[in-house]
């Protein structure tokens, strides 16, 4: 009889995980507290549009591929993608603009008109970037953290420099023009920390961003998900919504179930993909691994201030991605990360699939999506929404050179508040713990529990790390111990029979 493995939550990660345990035989169900799957990549639907809520950027698109290869399948039988081009525009003070475009021959171009001699700086860079892209997908994202040998390879050693010094350091030593700065340090920020605190070696996230590009699947970033939910269930996973997990069940040192909405689900082994600080606190205080201090010392990604907007006219002067950089980057991060607090002038992310994708919103109209990076844990009121609403949105007239107040027909926020509400998010945080030095690899919240026996987590607080393509990873990895740990069970009752 196959073992019955409950999932709590149905993010990326959790089923990614579910589809990998019922290939191997388990018997696997999913429960998700609210009415649709998706964890934090959900979606609203209101007036004719349409929005992503969580995740918008579609990148790593072979980590994608990999996945549904995996089934014997491919991306393509679940939804459609189209590379952006431009993957993305970079406002800068002044009315100044640079556009990241679909090739890296037009960005070696682009660099080349903001600073002579750029391009061959820039070639370098990449090509170094590359090299440690593939090792990181090759030898180190799809281990499992469990000894600090895993990140011990021969490439590794011989990068050892890369990981004691940081993106900003790397970067500052080949480029002084401050935009081109701010354009290399940008995709770490998908990593959850300052580039002063990333590993030099995470440079491969400029590959992903330049090398593979930016890609956008039609209907939005859901449609993986519903891709996922539908290939999950074709391997006879089980899905249920509405489902609000209370307890993680324990007896005699083993999980032998969870609390549903007021009922006992047995389970032989628990996987959680909730948030990994919520998961414990599903325990009780002597089977938790992680006490309150130790999270409390931990640096999150931030938390977001977001909102979701209907045009009644089409804009101009915008593309898919935007990014708003016409403010100082250092001081918002302190305001982030050093001393935390609402920043004065931030950083603003826009996007507007309807761009791209005609459907999601009504003829003529414009659908937006605005984003601004926030410490986790601070305060949260419905006038610092407003407040900050309206800071974003005056600049973002005057760097695109248009009014849009007045074509709002409506606005909906996501913030701190709606982030610990709707998905038990640890201080409200949007993007998961942070991949600095300390918090890379073994040195992650494991995937087993060491307290509990047969109990799982699995996520973007856990290795590899925040992100889309490192949560489906996670799956991978998490079911692998299972399965590991199963057949040593299997043989260890073997010998002893």
């Amino acid at each position: 009889m196959s073992k019955k493995i409950t999932i709590i939550g149905s993010g990326f990660s959790s089923l990614s995980a579910s589809c990998y345990l019922a290939q191997l035989g388990y018997e696997v169900t999913i429960y998700e507290k609210n009415s649709t799957i998706g964890g934090r990549a959900r979606q609203l639907k209101k007036e004719g549009f349409t929005f992503d809520i969580g995740p918008s950027w579609y990148w790593m698109p072979d980590v994608f591929e990999s996945f549904f290869n995996d089934f014997n399948t491919t991306a393509s039988k679940f939804y459609t993608l189209d590379k952006l081009n431009p993957a993305y525009k970079v406002f800068f003070e002044n009315k100044e603009s640079i556009a990241i475009e679909d090739t890296l021959d037009k960005i070696y171009t682009a660099f080349e008109n903001e600073e002579k001699g750029s391009s061959t700086k820039l070639k370098k860079f990449i090509a170094t970037a590359q090299n440690n892209y593939e090792i990181a997908i090759k030898n180190l994202v799809y281990r499992p953290g469990v000894s600090p040998l895993e990140l011990v390879t021969k490439e590794t050693i011989q990068r050892i420099g890369q990981f004691f010094s940081t993106i900003s350091k790397e970067v500052r030593k080949d480029f002084k023009n401050p935009k081109l700065i701010q354009i290399l340090e940008f995709p770490v920020l998908f990593l959850g920390a300052k580039p002063s605190d990333t590993p030099a070696f995470y440079s491969f996230m400029n590959y992903a961003d330049f090398g593979l590009g930016t890609w956008h699947p039609r209907g939005g970033m859901y449609e993986v998900i519903l891709g996922m939910g539908k290939l999950a269930q074709s391997l006879g996973v089980k899905i249920h919504t509405d489902s609000n997990v209370k307890k993680i069940v324990v007896e005699n040192g083993k999980a032998n179930g969870i609390v549903v909405n007021d009922k006992k689900i047995d389970a032989d082994i628990v996987l959680c993909g909730a948030d990994y600080h919520h998961g414990e606190t599903l325990l009780n205080i002597e089977h938790r691994q992680y006490s309150e201090k130790y999270w409390d010392k931990k640096t999150f990604a931030p938390s977001s201030l977001l909102f979701y907007v209907g045009f009644d006219k089409k804009l101009k002067n915008i593309n898919h991605h935007n990014l708003f950089f016409d403010t100082d980057f250092d001081k918002h991060a302190k305001d982030i990360y050093d001393s935390p607090k609402w920043p004065d002038q931030p950083l603003f992310y826009a996007n507007f699939t309807s761009l791209t994708d005609a459907k999601s919103a009504p003829e003529g109209n414009e659908n937006g999506f605005f984003l601004i990076p926030l410490a986790p844990g601070i305060e949260d009121t419905d006038e610092l929404r407003e407040q900050y609403f309206d800071k974003i949105i005056t600049r973002f007239e005057a760097l695109t050179e248009q009014n849009v107040k007045n074509n709002i027909i409506f606005k909906e926020s996501f913030c701190v508040k709606d982030f610990i509400k709707e998905y038990n998010s640890y201080k409200g945080n949007a993007y998961g713990m942070a991949n600095t030095l300390l918090q890379t690899a073994f040195l992650r919240p494991k995937l087993k529990s060491k307290k509990v026996k047969d109990l799982f987590f699995t996520g973007q607080l856990t290795v590899p790390g925040p992100g889309v393509p490192p949560s489906l990873i996670s799956g991978k990895l998490v079911a692998g111990l299972i399965e590991a740990e199963y057949q040593q069970h299997k043989e260890l009752e073997l010998i002893t029979t």
